[in-house]
């Protein structure tokens, strides 16, 4: 089972960081291999409305998503981390997203979805933002919703955290790290 993991948060070491690190740290324990895209690292350019996905599902715009499109194909879980940044999900997470478009070309114009494959297909999505109303966490989780079910992943676990802002703050939590584990490792239970 390959699982693939998103981390969209500009800030090293950070809180979206650290929760991210957890629970693929329980894959890991579980004897599985992740994928990590660092997505603050990675030449993505933005989606250029072009509208060639919509004949082929595959986008014309050549730069690192290549790498991730093939990861997604190929992959059976997958975790999205991303800060809520103005009530919605990273720029970084964004422009990963947007790019997907290709892959709701395929599926939902050209009626090629992802095939499940053995294990079936499941997501985790972590939030951490500094605002106390949920509000920005609910449009970030539709937004993740949408990305979750373009890449034809049909269910997926959302786990949030509200009021954390300064660098490390997740690590004062109580029960943060430990969430962040025991949902990597229910998300490759079988």
């Amino acid at each position: 089972m390959k699982t693939v993991a998103f981390l969209g948060s500009p800030r090293k070491n950070g809180n979206t960081e650290l929760l991210l690190k957890e629970a693929i740290r329980s894959i890991q324990d579980a004897g599985l291999d992740v994928q990590t895209f660092n997505l603050n690292l990675m030449k993505i350019k933005p989606c250029l409305d072009c509208d060639a996905c919509r004949d082929t599902g595959i986008c014309t715009v050549k730069d690192d998503m290549e790498k991730i499109y093939t990861a997604i194909r190929e992959a059976q879980r997958f975790i999205l981390a991303s800060p809520i940044f103005f009530f919605s999900l990273s720029a970084q997470s964004k422009i990963m997203i947007d790019r997907c478009q290709s892959f709701w070309c395929e599926k939902y114009l050209l009626k090629r979805p992802i095939v499940n494959g053995k294990y079936g297909r499941k997501g985790l999505l972590l939030l951490v933002g500094g605002m106390k109303k949920e509000v920005g966490f609910e449009c970030a989780g539709v937004s993740a919703k949408a990305f979750f079910r373009t890449i034809s992943v049909p269910e997926h676990k959302t786990l949030s955290f509200m009021g954390i802002d300064a660098k490390g703050e997740i690590l004062n939590h109580p029960t943060a790290l430990r969430d962040a584990y025991e949902a990597g490792k229910n998300l490759v239970a079988i």
